[in-house]
């Protein structure tokens, strides 16, 4: 069974365009790189190659004889006499290239020469990208593929693209959500948190129409994730790399969630493990929240890369992190504590990157004001609070109401909510979360 992805759509474009590029497919293992390219492929080309160099270890040399497309078709034919090449129906794929990033130096001959498409893809886990880029600009377009967020996990149970509008409509008319499309949401919501979004975890989820076996499909992945850093992590400690991948979900369960080195290790300094955050986040296996210097506009560059928050790119690996009964007590709403503003506030910030948005966080020192992101739209900073209980929004008010933060008029409040719109504060239901960048486009 194959899941409807978004890259589809974006693979059809770029076929389309009779300009395109050779095309690399960049993200963490295990979201489904291989799996849409390939059916993307089969259905729009008489003739596919695809060259794994993992598992085809004996194409590391077909760049012997240089880098223009005949000697490379050559010698992959002489390696394979089976593999044919159709001029101007074959697509190539060149999967696993972290293995093998000498490759995208050919990307611009693969242009040049014009005959075939070239689509290269590998895992960010071992990427040497700076090289891959350097080897290729110009002569590439990249895309950068996250696991399944919310609106592919409802296309997975059959909900369609006009009520992922409705939805949206809902949000830009402040339209409350009725009885039974908050029931209904809000339960696909929940199932969503525990499953993440992994294409295996939520095709065994879907198969089923069970939580059975999901379980030891995340942790498989996250032990598949430490076995990469060991294998991929040359010149660096790599037990602190997996000390911090590991250190993760107790952080996040503090009441101060900003990422503190004494966590992992007493006396350990930032200098010794930012270059390990560093890795991992280059290896899409963590998303970086930055503290906000001054909550106004611009956010790029008015940020404190020594304060930080770390979050699970994949909220599903990170329920999974936590006891057996977690994925359970999730669903009752009961048992978790502090984890359940954590894992809320991970659902979040994995909405937000998925949609391109960034993750910036402010907390005023010696002050009990912070809050928890920020959006922007042209003109204004938009604070974005998520509460998993009842309390005020004490911070958010101040935000709006104070002087002292020009940029700020409005504020936005995700929680177990419907919809509404009250003293320049819009709350949204969490399930809401994926809309977030369409909603502000409409503001």
């Amino acid at each position: 069974m194959y899941l409807k992805r978004k890259i589809d759509d974006f693979l059809i474009s770029w076929k389309k365009d009779a300009d395109h590029l050779p095309l690399i497919v960049k993200g963490a293992r295990q979201i489904g790189k291989t799996e849409s390219i390939l059916h993307f492929a089969e259905a729009n080309y008489s003739n596919v190659i695809n060259i794994n160099f993992v598992l085809e270890t004996k194409y590391k040399t077909i760049l012997s004889d240089g880098y223009e497309v005949e000697s490379i078709v050559k010698n992959i034919t002489l390696l394979d006499p089976s593999k044919k090449f159709v001029e101007n129906d074959t697509l190539i794929l060149f999967d696993e290239i972290q293995e093998y990033p000498d490759m995208a130096t050919a990307l611009k001959s693969f242009k040049i020469d014009g005959k075939y498409d070239v689509i290269c893809s590998g895992s960010m886990l071992g990427v040497n990208y700076k090289k891959i880029h350097s080897n290729s600009v110009g002569y590439k377009t990249d895309y950068e593929m996250f696991s399944m967020d919310f609106e592919e996990f409802l296309w997975a149970k059959g909900y369609n693209h006009m009520q992922i509008m409705d939805m949206l409509a809902h949000m830009v008319n402040i339209k409350r959500f009725s009885e039974t499309e908050m029931n209904v949401y809000k339960s696909m919501f929940m199932d969503y948190c525990i499953l993440g979004g992994m294409p295996a975890v939520i095709r065994k989820y879907v198969e089923t129409n069970s939580f059975s076996g999901t379980l030891g499909i995340q942790e498989q992945i996250c032990l598949d994730y430490e076995e990469d850093i060991r294998k991929y992590a040359e010149g660096l400690d790599q037990t602190k790399i997996v000390s911090v991948y590991k250190s993760i979900p107790a952080q996040l369960a503090k009441e101060n969630k900003k990422f503190q080195f004494n966590k992992i290790e007493k006396n350990a300094r930032s200098r010794e493990y930012m270059g390990c955050i560093d890795w991992l986040k280059d290896a899409g296996v963590v998303s970086i929240c930055y503290c906000l210097s001054f909550p106004e506009l611009p956010l790029k560059g008015n940020y404190d890369d020594s304060k930080f928050k770390l979050y699970y790119p994949d909220t599903g690996l990170l329920v999974s992190t936590l006891d057996e009964e977690a994925q359970e007590d999730l669903r009752a709403n009961k048992n978790l504590g502090i984890y359940k503003g954590a894992l809320f506030e991970n659902f979040v910030a994995e909405a937000f990157v998925k949609q391109g948005l960034g993750l910036y966080y402010f907390k005023k020192e010696n002050s009990t004001l912070e809050e928890d992101f920020f959006v922007r739209t042209a003109r204004r900073l938009i604070p974005v609070e998520v509460k998993s209980n009842g309390n005020k929004s004490k911070s958010l008010r101040q935000l709006i109401r104070s002087e002292t933060y020009g940029d700020i008029s409005y504020g936005i409040k995700l929680g177990d909510l419907n919809i509404g719109h009250e003293n320049d504060i819009y709350t949204f239901p969490y399930f809401c979360s994926f809309l977030m960048k369409q909603f502000l486009a409409n503001l």
